[in-house]
């Protein structure tokens, strides 16, 4: 099934052909089945559905939405900010479409099923292997347990550490 792809705010460097193509290899890759739908938008619309849905009052880079159960052949949407996704691309030193693509990917696999947060690292390992099979770099749980990990050190060694970078 191909997916729904909606663009309210426009990727640099990504057509909407090349989304979709990206889409459905990454659904195979993640066995996931039934329709997708993802909206690329600016951090206004997805702050307002961050705090509808999420309760949280803040832009995010990318929230999931998996269909109920008793719906067939819908797997999900994907909200993506397109701001976001320009603002990590430039801080981590890759293109706005590759984080695009990184994103959809980490949303897909929610609406797979996959939850970082209670799994044990099993979406985490899951995420890493695709990656690699669609040629992504680094992912954002990835990321995130860097970060976290990070801001756990003393402040002399992180910037000892940012020094060796």
């Amino acid at each position: 099934m191909q997916p729904t792809i909606i663009v309210k705010q426009r990727v640099p460097g990504m057509s909407k052909r090349e989304l979709t193509k990206f889409i459905a290899d990454a659904c195979r890759a993640t066995r996931l089945r039934g329709m997708v739908t993802v909206m690329l938008t600016d951090n206004r619309e997805i702050r307002a559905l961050n705090l509808r849905f999420k309760g949280k009052d803040r832009a995010t880079d990318v929230l999931s939405f998996p269909a109920p159960i008793f719906v067939r052949g819908f797997a999900g949407d994907i909200v993506i900010s397109a701001e976001m996704a320009a603002k990590n691309a430039r801080a981590l030193g890759h293109s706005v479409s590759d984080e695009v693509r990184i994103l959809v990917l980490h949303a897909l696999l929610h609406l797979a099923g996959y939850d970082h947060d209670s799994d044990h690292g099993e979406m985490a390992r899951r995420e890493q292997l695709m990656r690699k099979r669609l040629q992504l770099p680094s992912g954002l749980i990835e990321r995130s347990t860097s970060m976290s990990s990070e801001r756990r050190r003393p402040k002399s060694n992180a910037r000892s550490a940012r020094a060796r970078t």
